[in-house]
């Protein structure tokens, strides 16, 4: 994790605020529960402000398991892509928040369910991929699950695994053999994730496997690490509680399951979708800029339910937050504070305040002489980028016809004359043919301006 991302999520003013209001036992005369159980129990009353909580096995069992000490928990992450996407935040800050309430988290990369995939919440087979895909993508995710948790030797540090350790090794026969035997059919379909796509046309027998394989993976993490809790999205909630019944069925152990909610717009479309495509935690594949754009542009209606669900912003600042949305929208406070928090989170500091500065210059009007040099960077990233030799000056209607904001130099004189150029905010006068190289920002940067919209820069580069 980033030094600046590490520091926000430590801080006090990020931490979930852990609420005492609620005990194990309704009991009038019962004491109130010491400060290390009440933070155990807050994580449930905590999730459930946020609107984090789908649906749980036993809600009251899992809160006296809470208050009876630590607990063990996972949630695994199948290599579906090389990078997660900002839907896989909602269970990874899920593993943080218990964590920071003193349980320990596992986060799993699917490295075995990743060669089957999972049947639920889709309507068509998975395509199959290649054992080097798989390996490439597990090691991506787990790099990035890395941001998310403390790991170490401690307690409550979090551990990181891959099923393919413990999956590998079993042979078939094995495996139906003793993991097999323990399953109905009869209950396998009547699951929402089988049945669905029944109704859509049929499954494979590999898919309809991967309920086993998972089930398997929450058995081998009880064996090995005492785990009692998996937490997932809605759509695993067949796939857990198969898990929970075959832990207790083999080792007659307690095992819980707790569901977070698959997130829409409230526009009804699905979460986490830009006009590009999926949002993605890879800044190669989803840029910081883009990511903070992602964020900044959520709806009035959603940003409060962001704020809940992607930070761990305490509940009085959140509240506050949705009072100033709602007496002055048009001011984005919340946006603003959502966009920062979360590319922070994922991208670092610096990276945040850089795409803060891009996107005050490029929908606000910005400075461009203010921009920082990560800023100039980041923009390069984002608008045409041309290069050219360093230079004492640079003719100016060349400039907009390398960067492509016209077609010609005629047409790039025409607009100078009519006063449609400028250069670093500045508007360009009919005299203005020559750029001197002083004027660049940074010593190495012309931002040119087309118009009201139409941005590209110039990159001044020694050779």
């Amino acid at each position: 994790m980033s030094p600046a991302g590490a520091q926000e999520l430590r801080s006090g003013r990020v931490r979930p605020a852990l609420r005492q209001d609620r005990h194990v036992s309704n009991a009038a005369d019962s004491p109130p529960p010491a400060p290390d159980v009440a933070a155990r129990l807050a994580v449930l009353d905590d999730l459930g402000w946020r609107g984090l909580v789908a649906q749980t096995t036993d809600a009251d069992a899992l809160r006296r398991h809470l208050a009876a000490g630590p607990v063990t928990l996972y949630c695994g992450f199948d290599p579906t892509a090389d990078s997660l996407h900002v839907g896989n935040l909602v269970p990874l800050l899920a593993l943080r928040r218990f964590q920071l309430a003193g349980h320990r988290p596992i986060a799993l990369a699917g490295g075995a369910t990743g060669f089957i995939g999972d049947p639920s919440g889709r309507s068509t087979e998975r395509v199959l991929m290649t054992a080097d895909v798989v390996a490439a993508r597990v090691a991506r995710i787990q790099s990035q699950m890395e941001q998310f948790l403390d790991f170490g030797d401690g307690p409550t540090d979090a551990v990181l695994v891959d099923n393919l350790d413990w999956t590998a090794p079993l042979s078939a026969i094995d495996f139906l053999r003793d993991v097999g035997k323990h399953f109905s059919i009869n209950a396998m379909l009547a699951k929402e994730s089988v049945s669905a796509r029944l109704e859509a046309g049929g499954l494979s027998y590999t898919e309809f496997s991967y309920m086993l394989l998972q089930s398997n993976d929450y058995l081998e993490l009880h064996r090995r690490y005492g785990c009692t809790l998996q937490v997932g999205g809605n759509d695993q909630w067949g796939n857990i509680t198969a898990g929970t019944t075959l832990v207790r069925k083999m080792h007659g152990a307690e095992a819980h399951g707790v569901t977070l909610p698959l997130l829409t717009t409230s526009a009804g479309t699905k979460f986490g979708k830009s006009e590009a495509g999926a949002v993605w935690l890879d800044a190669a594949r989803t840029s910081p800029y883009q990511f903070y754009q992602f964020w900044i542009g959520a709806d009035d209606r959603d940003a409060g339910r962001y704020l809940r669900t992607f930070t761990l912003l305490a509940r009085e600042e959140i509240e506050a937050l949705d009072e100033a949305t709602a007496a002055a929208p048009e001011k984005r406070e919340a946006q603003q504070l959502l966009a920062r928090s979360v590319t922070t989170l994922i991208h670092g500091a610096e990276a945040a305040q850089a795409a803060a500065e891009v996107s005050t210059l490029l929908f606000a009007k910005g400075d461009p002489t203010k921009l920082s040099a990560s800023a100039l960077s980041a923009l390069a990233r984002e608008v045409p980028t041309s290069e050219v030799p360093a230079a004492e000056s640079f003719d100016t209607l060349s400039l907009f016809v390398m960067a492509g904001l016209c077609a010609s130099k005629g047409e790039a004189r025409r607009l100078l004359q009519q006063g449609g150029l400028s250069v670093n905010g500045t508007k360009l006068s009919a005299t203005d043919t020559d750029i001197a190289a002083e004027r660049l920002l940074k010593g190495q940067y012309l931002l040119l301006r087309k118009g009201a919209r139409d941005y590209a820069l110039i990159a001044a580069c020694v050779r």
